[in-house]
């Protein structure tokens, strides 16, 4: 694909969405860490349920930590592999304070040293926390950025390294978002909605359902 069609991809994207976020509800950049954390095989709407109840009650690292394990697991049961990642939050947490003064650091290296914070966690909290033009790559922006040819790759580190280097400078920092949302809507997995897509015209994509 070349620069151009890039450039007038990411231009349609941004007109129909002018002021892209994540679909995770949060406050502050505590809350988005937590809540990333916990999105980790899950989805935002469960995600969102859970932490509703959850942040009313400990939206801070010592307020979460003084619930301990077992009493941050009743508030996130619901969500999947929720005893792992109660027991990395409040070790997160204690981290937190120990080593960040309570606050979460606005580095990949500080931010993937905590537990249950991997490179696409780091990413989406640098980027949509800290305003970093981080790529934060999902099972959909993988698979939008091959299947529409945009930036091609065998691993997610590779989709994430080439949509860096081509994304246009004036849209990178919105970018993680407008490729989340495309393939969550529109580019689907099993059934790509070819037909409603405002850049089927720039899509490389071979296979196209024709209805």
């Amino acid at each position: 694909m070349n620069a151009a069609k890039r450039l007038e991809i990411f231009r349609r994207l941004c007109e129909d969405n002018p002021n892209p976020t994540t679909e995770l509800n949060y406050q502050t950049p505590f809350e988005l860490l937590i809540a990333v954390i916990l999105s980790a095989q899950a989805t935002d709407v469960g995600v969102n349920k859970a932490t509703q109840k959850l942040f009313p009650i400990a939206n801070t690292p010592d307020a979460m930590l003084a619930l301990g394990v077992a009493g941050l697991s009743q508030y996130i049961k619901t969500i999947g592999l929720y005893n792992s990642k109660a027991k990395n939050i409040i070790e997160t947490c204690r981290l937190l304070i120990e080593k960040h003064a309570g606050r979460v650091p606005n580095t990949r290296e500080a931010l993937e040293a905590l537990p249950g914070v991997g490179r696409k966690t780091a990413n989406v909290v640098l980027n949509t926390a800290f305003g970093q033009p981080a790529m934060a790559v999902d099972t959909h922006i993988f698979r939008v950025s091959n299947r529409t040819g945009l930036a091609p790759g065998k691993n997610v580190l590779e989709v994430e390294k080439n949509l860096l280097r081509h994304v246009p400078k004036a849209y990178l920092q919105g970018a993680h978002h407008w490729l989340i949302l495309h393939g969550r809507y529109v580019c689907k997995a099993r059934k790509p909605q070819c037909g409603s897509c405002r850049i089927e015209d720039l899509c490389d994509f071979p296979d196209k359902p024709k209805d």
